[in-house]
This record gives C-alpha cells, structure tokens and sequence, in this order.
C-alpha cells in the first residue's frame, strides 16, 4: 500500500491519523471531507502538499467515492456523525452519512477490489454496570442505545454483510473515547477546558458517575496503522488504553490540571439514555498484533491536552458561545 484515502480525515480523530501516517510512514493520503461543523481545513495545515491532498465532498456521493476508491490502495473510513446530543436532536444526519455514507464505500471497494478498515466506537455494544468485572469484547453482542450507536451499529453490520457476501477485504474496529488535538469544543473534555479558559466552571452530568475507558487519539492512530497493514482480513479489533475514568474524576482532574479546586463544578441535567460505563479489553490487538498504547499515564495525556486548547483559543473560540447557548437551551 502506497496511497491510503480516509475518509473524515479533517475531523478529530481522522486528522489525528492523517498527522500519524505522515510522521510514521512514506504514504500518499488523501482525505475526503464534507467540511462540516466538526472538521476543519486547519486539522491538516502544515502538512506537507506532495503528500497530503484534501477533498471536499460527501461520503455518499457515489460517483466521487467510485472516483477517489479507483485511485488508491488502500481506504480507512473514519467520516462519520459522531455526537450523541446531536443525534438525539436530530438523527436524520446520521442516517444519511453513517448507514448510506458506509453503503456507497462498500460499493466503490468491492467494485475496484480495495482494501477497506472501518473504524468505529465501543458505543454499539450499549454499556455495562459500574459493578461489571467485564469488559467490552469482540464477541460482546450488540446493544446500541442512541441513533448515533444504531447508525454506527448498522454500518459495522454493513461492513461485515459485504465480507462475507461479497469477498471485500475489510477489517474493523471499535474504539473506547478519544481525547486529544482537534476535537470539538461540543464533547466532554475540550468543554471543560475551554470553559475553564473563560473562567467558567466545568459542566457535570449527573452525579458524574458515568465511565469512559479514555485513549488518547495519537495511540487510536497507532491502532488503526496496525490493523491495516497487519491486521487478518474480516476481523474485528477493539481499541483500548485501559483508562477508565467516570466523568467526576475527569472533571477534577481537568480542574486540578488547570490550577482550580477540583470541586469548583457545577451539576447539570443528565442526557436521556446516558450510558453507564463503557470498557474495552484490547487483549485480541495486543496479543495478535503487538500493539501497545504510548498515552498509558492518562494525566499527562490530559496535561498534553489541555496545553494544545490553551495555545489553540484561534481555533476554538469563534465558536464557542453558539455551542454554550445550545447547551444551556437543553438545561445543560
């Protein structure tokens, strides 16, 4: 494989992956986005132009899919709606781009015989209990609980229907939460930040006890390189730093980071169908693949995190007052 095309690679985690396959390998990428509100030209500034191309379209514009997938080698499919709130509000966009988006990918790879890794989230397998010794495996059945769980539960099943049926050569993987450079202000930790920043007190959901088993986006990037170039075709990898957190200890952390009390928050109202707590056993990748994350110490890859929002308020801040108003019209 010499020229991968992403899709979403503008987004948080994409653009992350981009920046990783540029310092680690010889790759040609090009990128393929629809420039929405969540993706920006800037997450790909810098990047040297005889390597990186970016262009602007629709996932499911089956006519520039069938015309990017014929030129590469290689697809990795990151383009995805990704924000539960939103989908919630509005689960008309996550249809369109999640389930018919993935459809018309699935169609250029298997009509120009391409190697496709589909990337996608720990969220389709539901939650589990905070008293659950489990963790989230390959195996786990699905029980996705929002429309953006379902719309990504339903293209992973795409993804699997079109191996088997039809021959493409697909590996999958479902990630734990990322955090990291590029992620919108609207998701949990760049808006404590941010609103730290500002000299306003982190939002809480809840009594804060939902958990996420963090990771940080550099090691997600790591991840998805070595599922496909080594990964066994129509596999499914989980991803995972082993970094569970519930959202008060992250929240403190972010305040004690950041040179706050790490009490002073404030509560807010939970969001319908929250899941409890999210955990991945990423066993399969380590063990079959020698993957291991860099981020294993989730302090300092908050502390790294939070140094890039507080040199970054350029890019974040024009945008900061529509997203608290939304917020505060939902009571949170």
């Amino acid at each position: 494989m010499q020229k991968i095309l992403v899709t979403g690679g503008a987004g948080f985690i994409g653009s992350n992956f981009v920046h990783h396959l540029v310092r680690s390998t010889d790759y040609t990428v090009t990128v393929v986005d629809k420039l929405t509100y969540a993706a920006s030209r800037e997450s790909l500034a810098g990047l040297p132009e005889d390597r990186v191309q970016l262009v602007v379209g629709d996932i499911a514009d089956a006519s520039l899919m069938d015309d990017l997938v014929s030129k590469t080698d290689a697809v990795v499919h990151y383009a995805a709606e990704s924000h539960n709130d939103n989908s919630l509000n509005d689960p008309s966009p996550f249809i369109q781009t999640n389930i018919i988006g993935t459809y018309t990918i699935l169609e250029a790879v298997r009509k120009h015989e391409k190697r496709l890794h589909h990337v996608s989230t720990d969220e389709v397998y539901g939650d589990l209990e905070l008293d659950d010794p489990e963790r989230f495996t390959e195996n786990t059945p699905y029980n996705p609980s929002s429309p953006y769980s379902s719309s990504k539960a339903a293209s992973d099943l795409l993804v699997r229907a079109w191996a088997r049926s039809f021959g493409v050569q697909v590996t999958l993987s479902n990630c734990s939460n990322n955090y990291g450079p590029w992620q919108h202000i609207e998701k949990f930790i760049p808006r404590q930040i941010t609103n730290l920043i500002d000299g306003v007190k982190p939002k809480l959901y809840g009594a804060g006890l939902n958990v996420r088993d963090w990771i940080h986006a550099d090691d997600h990037s790591s991840a998805v390189q070595t599922i496909l170039e080594n990964g066994r075709i129509g596999e499914t990898y989980l991803i995972g730093a082993d970094g569970e957190k519930n959202n008060l200890e992250t929240v403190q952390l972010i305040l004690r980071l950041m040179g706050h009390d790490e009490n002073d928050f404030e509560h807010v109202t939970d969001r319908a169908g929250h899941d409890m707590r999210y955990a991945i056993d990423s066993t399969k990748l380590r063990e079959e693949l020698g993957w291991k994350p860099e981020f294993q110490d989730f302090e300092a890859g908050m502390a790294n995190t939070v140094q890039w929002y507080q040199e970054h308020q350029d890019w974040w801040r024009p945008k900061k007052a529509e997203i608290e108003a939304a917020y505060a019209a939902q009571g949170q």
